[in-house]
């Protein structure tokens, strides 16, 4: 059973005011993925959709979500659960930033079979 020490996953290319640690990967003999995030004021994700769920727990800071049409103001302590297909995208709003634990039932979930993006463009690191 891999034991994780937060200090030493690597980080992630992403996008501006972005920053992605990926804590789970395939040596650790599992199939799903778990990453910490911080983004700063404006930064986010734009508009996409998943072929399986997404949870995103806010631990601080606050989001601007648009999920399926709707946008909502979601601040920490709550998390968001993104059902397979839904169309969604966040910023980060206010002056602080934000800290983000984010989780995948898969491997390569921003791989362009798992991930459409409706507006934008894909992160650094996920053209595979």
């Amino acid at each position: 059973m891999p034991i994780i020490d937060h200090s030493r996953a690597p980080e992630v290319p992403w996008r501006s005011g972005y920053r992605k640690w990926d804590i789970t990967q395939a040596e650790h003999g599992v199939t799903s993925t778990f990453s910490l995030n911080t983004a700063e004021p404006g930064a986010g994700a734009p508009l996409h959709t998943h072929v399986m769920d997404e949870l995103i727990v806010i631990v601080e800071g606050c989001l601007e979500v648009r999920i399926d049409g709707e946008t909502h103001i979601v601040g920490k302590d709550h998390t968001l659960v993104i059902p397979p297909g839904a169309e969604h995208g966040f910023k980060v709003v206010g002056d602080q930033p934000a800290q983000l634990l984010v989780f995948f039932p898969t491997l390569e979930p921003y791989s362009p079979q798992h991930t459409h993006y409706l507006e934008g463009a894909a992160p650094s690191s996920a053209e595979v």
